[in-house]
C-alpha cells in the first residue's frame, strides 16, 4: 500500500467535537496520518478535492448480500408471507455461483453509494462463495452463514439440524474471521427466534463469547413474528433472548420495530445493539421503530438498507433521508436533525459493530475509510451559507459520489468501481436468477 494526499477538501470529520475544515488529509497505508489546512507531504498519489466534501465512509448495520439478485421478485407482501413464499424458496435454489454475483452484485451497489463497511447476514448453504466475493471486492464486512435449525414452512436445503450448523459456522469463522488484516469478520447469525431452537441459540451465545464475536440476529420487527414467539416461548423476543443470556453487548438486533417498556430497558441496561432499516419496514409495512425514544435512552443505533427484495435498493443516502423524516410525522420537525442522522450512518454505525476506535470518524490514526463527494449539481445547489450536514441528508446521493477509499485503497474513482468488473456482474446476475427461478419452478 501506498500514500494518498487528499488536497483541500471540505472534511466533515464526525469526531467527537464534529468539526469541519477544508484541509489535506494524508494516508499512508490503511490509515489516516495527518490533518492540516496545509500539507507539504509529498504522496504516492495526490487527490484534488477543492470543491469536495470528503466524509467517514457510511457504515450499514444490517444488510442480507445474498438476496440481491431477489430484488423485485417479493413486492408488496406481509413478512411471513415473504419470508415463506419468495425468500426462504430462492434461498434454498442457491448455488455458489449465484451467491457470489448476488454478493458481488450488491457490494457494486454499497460502494457506489459511499458504503464502506457493512453487517451482512447470509444464507444457510454456499456462505463461502459470498466470503470470497467480500475479500475480491474490498469492502469492510461483519458477516456469517444464517443459522436454522427450526420452523415451520421451511424448504429443505435451509433445514439444518443444530449440530451442523454450529459447526458450518465455526468453520467459516475460523477460515475467514481477521481475513485481509481484519477487513472481513465474522459474526454467528441464528436467524430470528422463529427459526431456531434454544439450544442453537445458547451454543451461539457461548461460542459468540469463546471466539469473541458479534451476534447478528431480527427481532421484533414484526407483530406476527413476536405472536409467534410469545407462543413458542412463553415471553415476548427480547425478553427472552435476555432470558436464555443472549442478551449482551455483543449481541446485534435488526429492526426492533414493536418493544416493550421492559425490553427497551434490557436493551439499555445489557449493552444490546439496534439497527434501524426505514425502508425494509415500510415496504414491508412492519411499523416505525421508535429510535428517538431509543437514542434518548443511550442505546446504540446504526442504520442499514436490509436486503434488495426489501427495499429495494442499499443506498445510504436514501436509508438516512428516511431515517430522518418518517420520525418527524409522529414527533414534529425537530426531531432526528441531519447532524444526529449522519452520525447514525457514520459513527454510529461504528459503535453497533464495536468498531469506533478504527472506522466512523476522520481522525489520525483510524483506517481510512473515506467518501469523497461531488456536490456541485442542481440538487444539492446553492451551496452559500446551507449546512454541509443538510447538505448530505437531505439533498445529495449516489450520484454524488465521487471516490471511495477503503483501508486505504481506492476502491471507487470517477464514480467507477476498480475492484469489480460490472459488465460481468451485471450479466451473471440476471443469469443466475434464471437459474434460480428454472430451479423452483
Amino acid at each position: 500500500m501506498g500514500s494518498i494526499l487528499i488536497r483541500q477538501a471540505q472534511i466533515v470529520t464526525m469526531n467527537e467535537s464534529e468539526e469541519v475544515l477544508i484541509g489535506d488529509v494524508l494516508v499512508e497505508h490503511n490509515k489516516i496520518v495527518k490533518i492540516a489546512p496545509h500539507l507539504d507531504d509529498v504522496a504516492d498519489r495526490e487527490i484534488d478535492a477543492r470543491g469536495k466534501t470528503l466524509l467517514p465512509g457510511f457504515i450499514q448495520t444490517h444488510i442480507h448480500l445474498c438476496q440481491t439478485i431477489f430484488r423485485g421478485r417479493a413486492d408488496d407482501m406481509e413478512l411471513m408471507d415473504w419470508l415463506r413464499k419468495r425468500i426462504w424458496p430462492l434461498e434454498a435454489a442457491h448455488d455458489e455461483e449465484s451467491i457470489y454475483y448476488s454478493a458481488l452484485l450488491g457490494i457494486g451497489e454499497l460502494i457506489s453509494s459511499g458504503t464502506t463497511t457493512i453487517c451482512d447476514m447470509e444464507t444457510v448453504n454456499h456462505t463461502d462463495s459470498a466470503f470470497q466475493a467480500m475479500a475480491q471486492s474490498g469492502l469492510r464486512v461483519i458477516s456469517g452463514k444464517v443459522m436454522m435449525d427450526h420452523g415451520d414452512d421451511v424448504p429443505l436445503p435451509l433445514q439444518e439440524n443444530t449440530e451442523e450448523s454450529l459447526q458450518k459456522s465455526v468453520d467459516l469463522l475460523e477460515k475467514w474471521n481477521g481475513f485481509g488484516g481484519g477487513r472481513i469478520q465474522y459474526a454467528f447469525c441464528p436467524r430470528f427466534v422463529v427459526s431456531c431452537t434454544e439450544k442453537l441459540l445458547t451454543e451461539v451465545r457461548d461460542l459468540s463469547a469463546q471466539y469473541h464475536v458479534k451476534v447478528h440476529t431480527h427481532a421484533s420487527e414484526n407483530r406476527g413474528e413476536i405472536a409467534l414467539v410469545e407462543q413458542e416461548r412463553g415471553m415476548r423476543n427480547i425478553v427472552y433472548l435476555d432470558h436464555i443470556g443472549l442478551a449482551n453487548p455483543r449481541l446485534i438486533l435488526a429492526h426492533c420495530v414493536w418493544l416493550s417498556e421492559e425490553e427497551k430497558q434490557i436493551l439499555h441496561k445489557r449493552g444490546v445493539k439496534v439497527t434501524h432499516c426505514p425502508g425494509s419496514n415500510m415496504k414491508l409495512s412492519s411499523g416505525i421503530a421508535e429510535i428517538p425514544d431509543l437514542m434518548n435512552r443511550h442505546i446504540h443505533v446504526g442504520i442499514g438498507a436490509d436486503g434488495a427484495p426489501c427495499n429495494n435498493n442499499l443506498d445510504m443516502f436514501q436509508e438516512m433521508r428516511m431515517t430522518a423524516l418518517i420520525q418527524k410525522v409522529p414527533h414534529g420537525p425537530t426531531v432526528m436533525d441531519a447532524r444526529t442522522v449522519l452520525r447514525m450512518a457514520t459513527m454510529g454505525g461504528a459503535e453497533v459493530l464495536g468498531l469506533a476506535k478504527e472506522i466512523g470518524s476522520i481522525e489520525v490514526g483510524k483506517k481510512a475509510d473515506l467518501v469523497l463527494l461531488d456536490l456541485e449539481d442542481y440538487h444539492t445547489f446553492p451551496s452559500h451559507d446551507v449546512d454541509v450536514y443538510s447538505r448530505v441528508v437531505y439533498s445529495a446521493g449516489r450520484s454524488n459520489v465521487d471516490t471511495v477509499l477503503i483501508d486505504g485503497q481506492i476502491v471507487l474513482h470517477n464514480r467507477q468501481v476498480r475492484t469489480i468488473d460490472r459488465s460481468i456482474v451485471l450479466r451473471e446476475a440476471d443469469r443466475s436468477i434464471k437459474r434460480l427461478i428454472t430451479r423452483i419452478g
